[in-house]
């Protein structure tokens, strides 16, 4: 079992002994997700020469704006950040939440601007990486150019795994394959799956589900007197996995089946 720890302090612990705003991608904890991932030492190097700086983003501040033009990619380094856009009725509608180890601004590569916002859900920080210095690494690194298209299919997959639920399952199962995918992705960095902070509100939770906040707040109601999770606050623990999965894949909870979750189909 992960032991739980607080996400929003987590850093690498020889990171203390990096001067500020200095890059060094071997010392970062979730460099793995992010694009030194196989890379051998040399070239990982070379990456941290063309990363501008390290820059820090206070809680509700943007990194950047919907239409800004587009100059650099940012991974993040430290907390959380949501992205969103807003439609022709001046509606929000959020496109995701990313934390340390995701890449930002990947939307913008072939418009030139951003087609969303992106904005710190708390004090984040994040490494800038001037975008045409990144193609010119990209060419003379055949390693980084491999991961560098897996990031970029990453994307594309988790686009599309948001149309998919947005458009075709009901509400709960909506926020079942939500809380489950947002465990797994914890996990995968290294922290508890069952336990964790939601450092989103309901409303920025309602606005990338397609649902509102009344919905949100009864649906987790709902969860929790079921026994499926546990809540306080934004603290939540998730009690009983299988129910939730088989809600999240259309099944009956309490039924048997040998399907894949749809957390794990769905896990960034």
């Amino acid at each position: 079992m992960h032991t739980v720890i607080p996400i929003a302090n987590a850093a690498p612990a020889n990171a203390a002994a990096a001067k500020p705003g200095k890059v060094n991608c071997t010392l970062c904890s979730f460099n793995r997700f992010c694009l030194p991932q196989g890379l051998a030492d040399s070239d990982v190097a070379r990456l941290d020469q063309i990363i501008a700086r390290r820059r820090r983003v206070a809680r509700d501040e943007q990194l950047f704006s919907m239409g800004a033009s587009f100059g650099s990619l940012y991974a993040v380094r430290l907390g959380h950040f949501k992205t969103a856009q807003v439609n022709i009725h001046g509606e929000q509608q959020v496109t995701g939440f990313h934390m340390a180890g995701d890449l930002l601004g990947m939307d913008a590569i072939g418009s030139g601007s951003h087609n969303c916002s992106a904005t710190a859900l708390e004090d984040s920080e994040v490494c800038e990486i001037p975008f045409g210095r990144l193609q010119e690494l990209v060419m003379q690194t055949p390693t980084l150019m491999q991961q560098f298209h897996r990031v970029l299919g990453r994307e594309i997959q988790r686009e599309q795994a948001i149309m998919l639920f947005r458009g075709s399952m009901r509400a709960d199962q909506r926020m079942a394959l939500f809380l489950l995918n947002m465990g797994a992705r914890y996990s995968a960095r290294g922290y508890s799956a069952a336990s964790y902070q939601l450092r989103m509100s309901r409303e920025d939770i309602g606005g990338y589900l397609g649902l509102t906040i009344e919905s949100v707040s009864r649906l987790l109601a709902r969860f929790r007197k079921q026994g499926w999770i546990k809540l306080d606050n934004r603290d939540i623990r998730i009690l009983d996995r299988d129910s939730l999965e088989a809600l999240s894949t259309g099944r009956e909870p309490g039924a048997d089946s040998g399907a894949e979750s749809g957390a794990e189909a769905c896990a960034a």
